[in-house]
This record gives C-alpha cells, structure tokens and sequence, in this order.
C-alpha cells in the first residue's frame, strides 16, 4: 500500500464518509466487509494469508485441486445461503432436493449394511417418522426412545443458561438413549455438525443443532456441498465481490496492533504502514483477537483463552477407478465417519477421489500418515468392495488442529458477542455468540451482527438485502 493509498483511507472519514478496516479474510470478515461497503462506508480487508476464505480453502497438489477438510451446509443455513447469493455462487453449491443420507454399518453381514436416514414431504415432526421407523441400525425399542427423545429436544428453551451448563450425553441417557441409538444415531449427526460426541458437547449447542436442522422445518437438514473447490466461492468469487463493492482486499498484510487516539480514531498497524479508520472489525480467531484488543475492551478478555479448540483431520485417497457410486456415506462399526465423492470437484479425470472427514480427532490428530495409511486403507475395503482391486494412487492427509471451537459445556459465557467496550471496535468469527457452533454459518452471521453493530453506531441505515436471510429464517 502507497502512501497516496493510506491518505486516501484516512480522508474517508469524518463528516464527508465512514471508513473501517476489517482484519481477518474469512467468512466472518469477508462477510462484515460486504455488508459495510453495501451501506456506504469505505472498507479496506486485510487478510494475513496468501488468499481468503479463512479455514474453508483450497490448494494446488500435482493435478488435484484440493480441499482442506469437507465443508457442508444445510438448508435452515439461511445466513450461509445469503453469502452464496452474494457472491454469486448459489449454483456451485446446490443443495439436495431431500434429505438423503446413507450410513453403512460394517458390523452387519455384507448385503444388510445400509440404512438411510431420509425424509418425506409431511410436516415436522413426521417428515422423519417413515425413515426412523425403517433404520435398520436401531431396534425397535431404540427407534421408539429416539422419537421420545426428539420430542423433549423440541420442547427445550434454547434461552435457558441451564443448558449450556449440561452435557448433551447426560441429557441422552436421562432420556433413555442406549449408547447405540447415540452412536447410530445422535453422534452420526452431532460429531459431524459439533465436532465434538454428545458427553463432551453443551446442551445448549446440540439442542440448537437438531431443533433447527431436523424439528423446525422439513426441509431444515436438507444438504448442501461445493462442487466446485472451496477456493472458487471462498476466495475467487468472495473477491470478485469485494472488488465490485470497492472494497481495498490486502492479502499477506498481518496485523500487529491496533489502537485508538482521543478523538476516537482507530490505527491499524501492518509492517511499514498505518490504516486509520473510524470502525474496526476483528474477525480473527480468538486467541488472535486477545492478543489485538486493547485494555478494558472486554470484561475479561483472558475469558477469550478459555475457548477450547477442537481438531479435524482428512484422509485424501485417490483410486485408479471408480468405487463409490454415491455422492457421500456416513459410516458406523468403522474409524470411517463420513466419505465424500471429490473427483468432479477437483479436477481429477481418470480414476475417483475420496476425503474422508473425520470431526473429533484429537485422538488421530498427530498420528503419522503411514499408519493413518494402514488404519484406513483397511476400513475403505471392508466399506465399499470396489477398492478391493483398485490401486492407490495416492494418500494423504489435511489437519486442522484447531478448526473450530471447543463446544464443551460452559462455552456459552465465554462467547462474546459483537460489541466490545471500547467504542468502534468489533467482534466477529465462528465463535463468538451467535448461537450456533462453529459452522460457516455461525461464520457469517457474526459478520452480519458485527456489521449490523457497526452500521448502527455510524448511523448507517442497514442494507435490506443483507438482511433478508433474517426473514428467512
């Protein structure tokens, strides 16, 4: 950035404009960027990686375009399928027409592994009735408990602080949740959604996930993917936007201060330059935020530190021919959680591409790629026969080590919401308060508040159309 850049940043605000520098290029800050530029206000994103699109991006091995983990949505994502809109990339990532999911259970005989969990064209909560009565993962009994079980769920008050100080776990063996209905059925959804099992998950959060997703509306859990990779909508098509916005988009430009003077104007500090604006948007992790907000901008902000993480690992496998002729499958009796058809979305032409996307893997985290190769490779035979004369052509892995928040019980009073005390200054990103877990869901609508919040203190009106998602809703 040049100096007649930087002096032009500065004469944005004042009477004549409103200016705001939003730190952190991902969903959250992508998001916060669009929806301040869309009222009016000079916005500059500065982004300390090479690209956008925060933890849901792509890169370059060999031929494939890869993703860094499987990232889905679900049709009750109003907030997420706004950003699709808005960037133009709706139709890169479509959704199902019906929920439709397929869990093999390799502890069953060959011929008798699958089961589907689907749903019909009835009001909630009978969209799920004929499916749950056929699972042949549940006995009878177990399929009857989980019904009992979802109609307390729905009678939860997602208000009440209670239950984000109890464990999901609990509350499923208070009601009569055998540890296989919680393994079949209730971890099959909550690992993937949560990244975490029922006993290490609030109440609060999981009951969220499936009053939303499977007891709010029919079509609510309906599935989404990119088949396009991530980088295409997250960073190609998320910049395209910001540019015809006028938003200024810097990338490899790490933040290493922020601060205020006197007269309420913000410095933002990157290596050889100065930004000053009249709002800032941290839209960053929260460890990273902590170390950037000043004193006394937070009740406590060591509150922020407290915020466990939580990992996610993916195993990548290309075969020299096709072995799966679904989309995706969920899997149980297996280390294998779900599996995803990549080939298309990556560009490979011959042969398939399988990730594997395992949530929860504190456990498989840091284990070596050869033995997660002999751990896996195994349990892709037994799931799906046609790899049993195919040849690897390649494997790895993509780790996230912190990928999302920690939804332990508790986590609730640790997320801060999109005010801070210190006036012009922002909070967004997955884990601050809005109610959902780290999602890119979560991701956007804490854009959307941060914006919201900032717009209100410049005396901005809102933009209509960023709103929308809220009527949806």
């Amino acid at each position: 950035m040049n100096d007649e850049q930087l002096a032009d940043t500065e004469g944005a605000s004042g009477p004549a404009g409103r200016s705001a520098v939003v730190v952190g290029g991902g969903l959250a800050g992508v998001t916060a960027a669009l929806a301040l530029a869309d009222a009016g206000v000079r916005v500059t994103l500065l982004e300390g990686r090479p690209r956008l699109g925060g933890l849901a991006f792509s890169f370059q091995r060999g031929e494939l375009t890869v993703d860094n983990g499987q990232h889905v949505y679900l049709r009750c994502c109003t907030a997420y399928r706004w950003f699709l809109d808005r960037i133009e990339g709706a139709a890169l990532a479509p959704l199902q027409n019906r929920l439709d999911v397929p869990v093999v259970d390799l502890a069953k005989p060959e011929g008798r592994r699958l089961g589907r969990l689907r749903r019909d064209a009835l009001p909630v909560p009978l969209h799920l009735g004929r499916s749950l009565a056929a699972y042949p993962h549940l006995s009878l009994a177990e399929r009857a408990g989980v019904g009992r079980a979802a109609l307390a769920l729905k009678g939860l008050d997602l208000a009440d602080p209670a239950l984000d100080a109890t464990d999901f776990g609990s509350w499923l063996t208070a009601h009569g949740q055998s540890a296989r209905a919680v393994e079949a059925l209730w971890d099959l959804v909550g690992v993937a959604t949560l990244n975490a099992v029922a006993g290490d998950s609030s109440l609060a959060l999981a009951a969220m996930v499936f009053k939303t997703g499977l007891l709010s509306d029919p079509g609510a859990a309906d599935i989404g993917w990119a088949h396009v990779p991530l980088g295409e909508l997250h960073d190609r098509l998320a910049r395209k936007a910001l540019d015809s916005t006028g938003v200024r988009t810097e990338v490899r430009s790490r933040v290493t201060s922020i601060s205020t003077d006197e007269n309420g104007t913000w410095s933002v500090q990157v290596p050889g330059e100065t930004l000053r604006a009249d709002t800032v948007v941290l839209a960053v992790p929260q460890r990273e935020a902590y170390d950037l907000l000043p004193d006394g901008a937070l009740d406590d902000a060591r509150r922020l530190l407290e915020i466990g993480v939580a990992p996610i690992l993916n195993v990548h496998v290309v075969y020299d021919r096709k072995v799966l002729d679904k989309p995706f499958f969920a899997a149980l009796g297996t280390p294998v959680q779900w599996v995803f058809d990549r080939t298309h979305a990556s560009g490979l032409r011959t042969g398939q591409y399988l990730a594997l996307s395992q949530s929860a893997a504190q456990d498989e985290i840091d284990t070596p790629v050869a033995e997660l190769r002999e751990r896996y490779l195994p349990e892709l035979e037994k799931l799906l026969p046609g790899t049993r004369g195919a040849e690897v052509r390649d494997f790895f892995v993509t780790r996230e080590r912190t990928a999302t928040f920690a939804p332990a019980p508790g986590v609730g009073r640790l997320r801060p919401g999109a005010r801070t005390k210190a006036p012009g200054l922002y909070l967004a990103g997955a884990w601050t308060a809005t109610g959902w877990p780290a999602t890119m869901e979560s991701a956007v609508r804490s854009g959307v508040s941060a914006a919201d919040a900032a717009l209100s203190a410049l005396g901005r009106p809102r933009p209509s159309r960023l709103f929308a998602f809220e009527e949806a809703a």
